[in-house]
């Protein structure tokens, strides 16, 4: 008798939930009785939610490895598309199958080996392919357009923070605020933009403090936080399209040329441009300016990277040439004696341009602007009613946050509640009430939720005693600015690195001047430092509001600076 193997397929989740596939199977087990063939029950072999345009499908590798063996007669197939999408995998499996001997029969198809019979599956092939094409191109339409209207259906889950809340037949789908994980959410943010703590201290923070993950794992990875951090949803407006798949040509590689083997196609995961994201307004569990900040933290980390550095220079990722509009790289030149570090500007560099040079700005001491910058940064910081007028600023945003004093309360209501229900569990087993499985089912999720809890109420202690310290910091004002004095000339090169990058946006430096850019207004000068107004600043950012409009010009450098060598 006739030896068969049945191959059935179907692409989507929904048509795995629907069993759809059942009806496949059914059919083709009907062809095989009618035409007397034998189909061993190991031989029905069933993709359950793969797509037909790729070939690796876990049943169809154990259908192919089935067919070398030479132990089947024929392959039945509902339909050519089941068996692939495309058209040129459809004319690689059937010549497969005819090498080794097997006869691939559809039910849905021709059952013949007739060229016309061979022309008509070639023809169902392409129509296939056209129809998966316009199939996608249909429900990548209709998300676009349920997003334009606001829908959060095309979103499917909720990052760490939310709940989504399935569209029903009244309503549609939503983001609900997790209270537990929403503190969690916002006390990243405030570490990540107030403390200066890295991805790495925020992993370990959360791995210690026993909260899991939205997939339900103890260890968090740097990836998952860095993607929260860059998730405009916290600010209250989730995106949908943000990110495209670009494919590129396949790289050299020189073992798999000689080795025979194909080289696969590289492709790549990139942000869209801003304007072509979809916005969808969701509950937001930060400010968009705690947001805006930990984006221009981002940002600054990817331009201020010290990968290859092995001596760190002040300047780094700061220094740009006034000019050109090029950044500043540092270079070395040795003497008899030692090593001198100089700044260059990247448009000197006649090999780097086609037509030679760009600029024509000389080389720069690195340790003669550094000390300038370093200087005037300290002088700046050494004045009382500047760093009094920040105090202020942060010491009202702390009054007024009520929020988080509900938080806590309802935090700790919720900690009770969790300590209340463990304990009614623990006397419900010693009166017998509940199995020790029931209990043991139970308990872990209980614990869990009491500690994140806990967890919680601690990082809301902690911004309190945060506040305080400001409290502190405001009453003894004067003692801080002395301290700050006294340390500022024994500070390394990475922690001047670290202050500088928190109130400097660059340094242009051009023939004659220096123009610092600060993150900070200074208007006017300062009633104590005596001097006579610098010249202000007009290049860059002029936006209204924008903090780094105004810069101080230090021209007494002169040409001291410029191409000098030692």
């Amino acid at each position: 008798m006739t030896s068969a193997a049945i191959y059935a397929r179907v692409s989507s989740a929904r048509q795995k939930k629907d069993e759809t596939i059942g009806s496949q199977t059914a059919a083709l087990r009907e062809h095989a009785a009618q035409a007397r063939l034998d189909v061993p029950a190991e031989w029905v072999f069933e993709d359950e939610g793969h797509s037909g345009a790729t070939l690796v499908r876990p049943a169809l590798e154990a259908l192919r490895d089935l067919v070398a063996q030479g132990c089947v007669d024929v392959v039945l197939v509902y339909s050519p598309d089941r068996l692939a999408r495309k058209f040129a995998y459809q004319a690689l499996l059937l010549e497969e199958f005819a090498r080794a001997g097997v006869r691939a029969e559809f039910v849905r198809g021709p059952r013949g080996d007739s060229p016309e019979d061979q022309l008509l599956i070639q023809f169902q092939g392409m129509f296939a392919e056209y129809e998966k094409a316009q199939l996608m191109e249909r429900y990548r339409r209709g998300k676009a357009h349920r997003a334009r209207c606001g829908s959060v259906n095309v979103l499917g889950g909720a990052p760490f923070g939310y709940r989504y809340v399935p569209k029903t037949a009244d309503s549609g789908a939503s983001y609900e605020i997790v209270d537990h994980e929403a503190v969690i959410a916002a006390e990243l943010f405030r570490r990540y933009t107030d403390d200066g703590a890295s991805i790495a201290d925020l992993t370990r923070w959360l791995t210690s403090e026993n909260v899991p993950t939205r997939t339900g794992k103890a260890r968090w990875d740097r990836s998952v936080v860095w993607g929260m951090l860059r998730n405009p949803a916290y600010a209250g407006t989730a995106v949908f399209g943000k990110t495209q798949v670009l494919q590129e040509s396949p790289g050299l590689n020189r073992r798999a040329r000689l080795e025979g083997r194909s080289v696969p196609r590289a492709s790549k995961t990139v942000d869209r441009p801003r304007e072509e994201w979809i916005q969808i307004p969701v509950p937001a569990i930060v400010t968009a300016g705690t947001f805006g900040r930990a984006a221009q933290r981002l940002a600054d980390n990817k331009r201020y990277a010290a990968r290859n550095t092995k001596v760190p220079s002040l300047l780094q990722g700061l220094a740009a040439c006034s000019a050109c509009g090029y950044g500043y790289y540092r270079t070395s030149a040795r003497t008899t004696s030692r090593k001198i570090y100089y700044y260059r500007c990247l448009g000197s560099d006649d090999y780097r341009y086609e037509g030679g040079r760009v600029c024509g700005n000389k080389p720069v001491r690195a340790d003669y602007p550094g000390t300038v910058v370093w200087d005037h940064i300290t002088h700046l910081l050494a004045d009382p009613a500047l760093i009094r007028a920040e105090i202020s600023k942060r010491l009202d945003a702390a009054r007024t946050c009520d929020p988080v004093t509900r938080q806590q309360h309802r935090l700790e209501l919720e900690a009770a509640k969790a300590a209340s229900s463990i304990t009614a569990m623990i006397e419900a087993f010693s009166e017998q009430l509940l199995t020790i499985d029931e209990l043991r089912a139970r308990m872990p999720h209980l614990r869990a939720r009491q500690a994140s809890l806990h967890a919680q109420i601690d990082a809301l202690h902690a911004q309190a005693a945060d506040q305080d310290a400001y409290l502190k910091l405001a009453d003894d004002l004067e003692g801080f600015l002395t301290q700050l004095r006294g340390t500022a000339s024994a500070a390394t090169t990475q922690q001047r690195q670290h202050v500088l990058r928190l109130l400097v946006k660059d340094v242009l430096i051009g023939p004659e001047k220096i123009t610092i850019r600060h993150r900070i207004p200074i208007r006017e000068p300062t009633a104590t430092s005596g001097q006579p107004p610098a010249e202000t600043d007009t290049e860059g950012d002029q936006r209204p509001g924008y903090p780094l409009c105004w810069g101080r010009v230090h021209a007494a450098l002169g040409s001291s600076l410029l191409g000098r060598r030692e």
